[in-house]
């Protein structure tokens, strides 16, 4: 029976270590620098350490910040980027890992993938601006950096726009798995793995939206051309290695600024419950639950998206 045992386990470390490595992992093919896929209106500057690939427009105050989700990029802001650049001054910018902002497969000091460091580059893009606060507009998991901004830095913080946030349950990956995956042999398939995106995106947006017939050929285009940027496999791997349970859904109490909530009545990413609970655990909050929509209002329904920031903005500065 020993001996047995002994074999198993012996395979299993044979399974475990040497599998792996036998696994080819072709190299990205027609990836292109990240300068060679912007658009027009596009522009690239160097904050915090890190080249971002951004959208600047409108002028004085207030000045808003439009943080996307996963697996998005500014791009999903398309249709409220100009509307909103008539109240104030809108930046809006990819995090790293998305879009085209750099994707550092080295660095000194923290992780640029990790929660804390996004917060820290969004400070770094305030005092670049020299915007002493901002109204900070996050989607999905974007409204997870906002919560946290708004707790770490609520002076700087003029209010919270909280779009589908992912709070609670934000698709950290099980520690059992976590643990695995960071197990050298396993790390070295993940830009592997993570090109499944590539197939299965489609579909991941078509979830997204209330009505997916509303998803144009140019919309999918504008998802889709990130995948061409170089690295967009090995930094999305990164991100997901550091990026985890965000341990804000016992915080929600402690924020202290204006905040809207709203949702779409048929997310099927964030459930629209956990919306109405975010609501409902921050002090003072308003939800605007907007029908037939999904997880992304800001793209599937601009108008009503627009009118309940109207509403809410007109409260705010009142």
């Amino acid at each position: 029976m020993w001996q047995i045992l002994a074999i198993v386990l012996a395979g299993l470390v044979v399974l475990l270590v040497v599998v792996p490595y036998l696994i080819p992992i072709p190299p990205l093919e027609n990836t292109v620098p990240p300068e060679q896929l912007a658009d027009a209106d596009s522009a690239f500057g160097t904050v915090d350490g890190l080249r971002f690939h951004f959208k600047l427009l409108g002028s004085g105050q207030p000045t808003f910040v439009l943080l996307h989700g996963f697996g998005a990029s500014l791009f999903s802001w398309r249709e409220v980027l100009t509307p909103l650049s008539r109240k104030g001054t809108v930046l809006a910018y990819d995090r790293p890992a998305f879009g085209l902002t750099e994707r550092p497969l080295q660095w000194h000091g923290d992780n640029p993938y990790a929660l804390p460091s996004q917060v820290e580059q969004l400070v770094a893009w305030l005092d670049h601006l020299q915007v002493p606060e901002a109204i900070l507009v996050g989607n999905s998991a974007g409204g997870t950096i906002a919560v946290e901004m708004a707790l770490r830095y609520p002076e700087r913080v003029q209010a919270l726009i909280l779009v589908d946030p992912a709070i609670y349950d934000s698709g950290g990956i099980p520690w059992f798995v976590r643990a695995l995956i960071q197990f050298p042999p396993f790390r070295r398939l993940g830009p592997l793995l993570v090109r499944s995106i590539a197939s299965n995106g489609i579909e991941l947006l078509k979830s997204a939206w209330h009505d997916p017939t509303l998803i144009t050929p140019e919309i999918l285009a504008g998802y889709q051309k990130p995948l061409q940027a170089e690295d967009w496999d090995r930094a999305l791997w990164e991100f997901t290695l550091v990026n985890g349970d965000n341990g804000l859904d016992g915080r929600l109490k402690e924020l202290k600024v204006p905040t809207l909530v709203l949702a779409g009545d048929d997310d099927r990413i964030v459930p629209t419950t956990q919306s109405v609970r975010a609501a409902s655990e921050i002090p003072g909050a308003k939800l605007v639950v907007i029908p037939n929509c999904g997880h992304v209002p800001q793209e599937e329904k601009p108008q009503e998206f627009l009118s309940a920031l109207e509403e809410f903005l007109t409260d705010l500065i009142r």
